[in-house]
């Protein structure tokens, strides 16, 4: 399911919301579908019930999941996941292309690496 790499300066939660993401990112989980307890997880990945706890509330704030008391986390639906990741990427966009522009990173170099990046996109999806 997720796995945790203790030698990364990446905090551990972090690293449970970054697998937990790309999971429902993937659709390996599904809307509505209900994750491990917290005790469970915690468990299986041998850490602090703490830092499950933090990394779910964290998903939760993010809108990745939430949470119905007394029966658990569960995973939100797509189309919430998608916009509010993506208002959150956009400002990330933002402030690293500012920077860019300021070190005189020409937009064109800019514009030209996203449409690479669009075109490795296209390889993925299409499977080649």
């Amino acid at each position: 399911m997720i796995q945790l790499n203790y030698r990364d300066a990446k905090p551990i939660y972090e690293q449970i919301k970054d697998g937990m993401r790309h999971l429902v990112i993937s659709n390996a989980l599904t809307a509505d579908e209900k994750l491990p307890s917290v005790r469970e997880l915690a468990a299986t990945l041998a850490i602090n019930p703490n830092t499950i706890q933090r990394a779910y509330r964290d998903l939760e704030k993010e809108g990745y999941v939430y949470t119905i008391s007394g029966k658990g986390t569960f995973v939100a639906a797509q189309k919430h996941v998608k916009d509010a990741r993506t208002v959150e990427l956009k400002g990330h966009f933002d402030e690293i292309v500012s920077e860019l522009l300021y070190l005189a990173v020409e937009p064109e170099q800019l514009k030209h690496r996203i449409t690479e990046l669009e075109g490795e996109e296209d390889i993925h999806d299409t499977g080649k």
